[in-house]
């Protein structure tokens, strides 16, 4: 469900007009219903309600502040993979004891921020990383609460950039490995092994995928607990698809009981990093046609947004439908939708039956609140676009359009070159 619609023939998110926003930022911009956002972080958390569990939200998936906030105060965690996430989340109001850290890189300096603002746990990626980490640990006069990350070599059966747990993905501790790095991670003094963790992929539209993997933690767990290694966590991660196209992913509701029925008699509480399922659908990305450009080949809309706007279909060759603005007559016409930097690989859609949209047309595209933004770049020195947050009749601008002077802050020319 979300809340973009048309009223007489134009196009609104809840109760505003999308060109209304337009007149007011310009092009191209990213724009998000709040009632949206809260409504699929509501659907998701009530469907664990029986089992005790934490929803921590993906932040990678879409990291503004404003966003941070709305889910924070519905009693969201936060599931984070570098320092500036940690950041990001502590300073949106997040709770620090509903944050899990994950990512195989982390670096000595964000592990000592992340036990200082006393996170709930590290989600640990390797054998060095466990020694690290009670190192610094040590050093600071703290233990780290800390899960294993298990790799449980299970086909997510997505997209393979985004498939995260099959042995030969860089992702976690081989499941057949697991105990030993658990007997060593208990020896170490600083410390406190509390969970069992895994993330197998994002864009998952099945729910056997997730029971498959479970399953292998639930064994894993029985034999940690013969070894009297205390599981009080178990991390699912996220990973549930939405609809970009003719994609049938299972509702919250039936993706919470399949796992509830396999988690009966597991004393522990859950962990979920949902991303996409929450904020993917609840975000459109507006852009304006700037030129059409026709021969017998190819047809092209050419428009504002790049790939530096939206990274994945050049990306992935991901889909995202493409609503107009303001609705009209328009005949059909096969073309791509492309933008204005300088690569072959720059579409939004790619040889696609679609409106013969016209210069100074407005185009909303789709699905586009997860992994939007967050993947953007001024690749090309391009500025990145404004969010805008609606709020009923309401919005508000959650991060400004970025000025060319800021594409140079930091920036300087050495002496010598004066």
């Amino acid at each position: 469900m979300h809340h973009f619609h048309y009223q007489s023939g134009e196009l609104y998110c809840e109760n505003v007009p999308v060109r209304r926003v337009v007149e007011a930022v310009g092009t191209p911009c990213y724009l998000y219903s709040a009632t949206t956002l809260a409504h699929h972080f509501q659907v998701f958390d009530a469907a664990f309600t029986q089992f005790p569990h934490i929803v921590c939200f993906a932040v990678k998936a879409n990291a503004n502040l404003a966003i941070l906030r709305l889910f924070g105060r519905l009693g969201a965690g936060a599931d984070i993979v570098s320092g500036g996430e940690l950041y990001r989340a502590v300073q949106a109001g997040m709770d620090p004891g509903k944050i899990v850290y994950s990512g195989v890189g982390k670096r000595p300096d964000e592990i000592r921020a992340a036990l200082k603002a006393g996170i709930l746990l590290f989600n640990m990626e390797s054998s060095q990383e466990l020694e690290l980490i009670n190192c610094i640990a040590g050093r600071m006069k703290l233990k780290a609460r800390v899960a294993l990350r298990i790799n449980p070599d299970i086909d997510a059966q997505t997209h393979p950039y985004i498939s995260t747990g099959l042995k030969k993905n860089k992702f976690g501790i081989d499941i057949d490995r697991a105990l030993e790095d658990y007997r060593r991670a208990q020896e170490l003094p600083h410390l406190e092994v509390v969970g069992v963790a895994c993330h197998i992929g994002s864009q998952i539209t099945q729910v056997s995928p997730f029971v498959d993997a479970l399953e292998r933690l639930k064994e894993l767990i029985d034999r940690l607990r013969a070894l009297s290694i205390r599981i009080q966590y178990l991390d699912l991660g996220g990973g549930l698809g939405i609809q970009y196209d003719q994609e049938a992913p299972p509702p919250p509701s039936e993706y919470g009981q399949k796992l509830i029925e396999h988690l009966k008699g597991l004393e522990c509480t859950l962990i979920l990093e949902p991303g996409r399922v929450l904020v993917g659908n609840a975000g459109i990305l507006v852009t304006k046609v700037l030129y059409t450009k026709a021969s017998d080949a190819k047809h092209f809309i050419i428009v504002d947004a790049g790939m530096n706007d939206l990274a994945r279909p050049s990306l992935y060759g991901s889909y995202h439908g493409l609503w107009p603005v303001v609705e009209g007559q328009r005949d059909q016409v096969k073309a791509s939708i492309v933008g204005p930097i300088c690569e072959t690989g720059d579409f939004l859609a790619k040889d696609r039956l679609m409106p013969a949209f016209a210069p100074g047309e407005l185009l909303a595209v789709l699905s586009a609140g997860a992994y939007g933004f967050s993947m953007s770049s001024n690749y090309n020195a391009r500025p990145r676009v404004p969010e805008i947050l609606v709020q009923d009749q309401d919005f508000y601008v959650i991060r400004k359009r970025e000025t060319y002077r800021q594409l140079i802050w930091g920036e300087s020319i050495p002496d010598f070159l004066k």
